[in-house]
């Protein structure tokens, strides 16, 4: 019932938008858009924190302010013209937009090969539904597409977007109808610039991975179609620009290749009229619960000549030495992780020093011994963190990384901490004979995405090479029981590959 009311408003709307001319909607969806920057605090930081990561070291920050107002604005006006263009005479739509490069698509459409077509959610791109059809009339059109939770405006915009003879693909159906209309000499276009989740391939995209759909790219290898990109701009108040642009060659390009050439396309678009583009969208997202990547079906794929910008992860190391070098092998493995890693490693000062000897860690952050304001206020002024592992299971620990913001925020429950963090680690079950200590700081890194199959060994020590007799002391011990003692067996190896290289006492 609920749905229903929601869509009986949605087309009183539509039909209101309807009676008024594109250019006076135009104006009025900026103005609705402006209004939108101004009272959704959420979106504003969304797309903000977005354009940061595009264009960060490009444009300042009074640039990133302004195009974020600028953004909301276009996308206003975008939004409120799709409604009246759903409903438009076809033949009217076209006075309304031009066309650059057609050709293109008329080429490879003529020679008998089916195309795939790259878009984007960039300018008012409902307009490939509309207009595309009167682009290449003869030949079989089709787009893939995602349900809309409410049934009744779902079913409403398929309507709207096959009114024009494009066919509707159901990505829950499978691909079998997509590659047969390839096959058959068709066109298919694919919005291909969302975050895709947990089945995407992650790659490049503006210098920082993102799940990425290989879909273009896979339909395109597997029924021998050609692979182009296509956007539409903005060009004024109710006029649009659609521009197509040459193909990718597809032969002798893996499906991570092509993908990743997809991507590099869309930001190239994207570059010429940022404020055109989605930016509300969380196309960057860090995925739950496993923001390392080793698990993920298709992986890593990084072009030859890649400059990743860095995911930055603060680990909140323990307050004792023994735990610090106890923990190392977590480090290792949450480094592996993701080849963007930087690991920031916040100690207090006193054991700070320690880290230097782990070549994991990209940076040392000595914390301070006075108030846990100071701590925070310490974090804040570091660039931008994306996650904080916690190593303590101290409420402070958690209060620092809160205070300082970090969105995201990964630990045991710890002592009364639970509502600090949004991603609770939960602890490690173990019926067998007692683990060590080292376990619980690689339960850790597991549960956020590490690979331990593949956990390197630690640094070998370097030879030493002090002309002087020395003496070295073992320290066999340990304050909290036997989960925190080396093997006696261990420190035995130890001693006696310290005392081949030479005599020592």
């Amino acid at each position: 019932m609920l749905d229903f009311c929601i869509y009986l408003l949605y087309r009183a709307g539509t039909g209101l938008v309807r009676l008024l001319p594109l250019p006076l909607l135009f104006s009025c969806g900026q103005l609705g858009g402006l209004l939108a920057w101004i009272l959704s605090r959420k979106y504003r930081t969304l797309a903000l924190h977005n354009l940061h990561i595009a264009f960060s070291g490009e444009k300042s920050e009074h640039e990133l302010r302004r195009l974020t107002r600028r953004h909301f604005q276009q996308l206003g006006a975008n939004l409120l013209c799709s409604a009246k263009l759903g409903s438009m005479p076809l033949d009217k739509i076209a006075a309304h937009v031009s066309l650059e490069n057609a050709d293109l698509v008329h080429r490879e459409v003529r020679a008998g090969r089916g195309v795939v077509v790259i878009l984007s959610h960039l300018g008012n791109w409902e307009l490939f539904a509309h207009f595309f059809p009167r682009v290449v009339d003869y030949a079989p059109l089709g787009t893939i597409f995602q349900s809309l939770s409410n049934r009744y405006i779902d079913a409403h915009v398929r309507i709207q977007r096959a009114r024009a003879g494009v066919r509707l693909f159901d990505r829950r159906d499978g691909f079998s109808g997509p590659i047969a209309l390839l096959r058959d000499g068709g066109v298919i276009g694919i919005l291909a610039d969302q975050h895709a989740g947990d089945h995407g391939l992650w790659t490049p995209f503006f210098g920082r991975l993102a799940s990425t759909t290989p879909l273009p790219a896979l339909l395109a290898r597997r029924a021998h179609a050609s692979l182009m990109h296509a956007a539409v701009y903005t060009e004024g108040r109710g006029r649009w620009r659609m521009v197509f642009t040459g193909k990718i060659e597809t032969q002798e390009q893996s499906v991570p290749e092509l993908t990743a050439s997809a991507n590099q396309g869309i930001a190239d678009q994207i570059r010429q009229a940022p404020e055109d583009w989605f930016w509300v969208h969380n196309r960057w997202k860090t995925p739950r619960p496993n923001f390392l990547l080793p698990k993920y079906k298709r992986g890593v794929y990084l072009p030859a000549d890649s400059i990743l910008k860095p995911f930055r992860i603060l680990i909140r190391s323990t307050n004792w030495l023994g735990d610090s070098v106890i923990s190392a092998a977590g480090v290792r493995a949450i480094k592996r992780g993701r080849p963007d890693a930087h690991i920031t490693i916040a100690a207090p000062a006193k054991i700070a020093p320690v880290w230097k000897l782990v070549p994991e860690v990209d940076e040392i952050l000595p914390l301070p011994s006075r108030s846990l304001f100071s701590t925070a206020k310490l974090l804040r002024k570091q660039p931008a963190f994306d996650v904080a592992i916690l190593f303590p299971n101290s409420l402070r620990s958690a209060l620092e990384v809160w205070l300082a913001g970090i969105p995201r925020r990964v630990g045991y429950r710890g002592h009364s901490r639970a509502w600090l963090l949004n991603q609770i680690v939960p602890e490690p079950k173990w019926r067998g004979p007692i683990r060590h200590q080292v376990h619980h700081y690689l339960h850790l890194a597991e549960a956020v995405g590490a690979d331990l199959a593949v956990l390197p060994e630690p640094a070998t020590p370097r030879a030493i090479t002090l002309s002087s007799p020395i003496k070295i002391g073992l320290c066999p011990g340990a304050e909290y029981g036997p989960t925190k003692r080396w093997l006696p067996e261990r420190f035995a190896e130890a001693a006696a590959a310290v005392s081949a290289q030479r005599p020592v006492q």
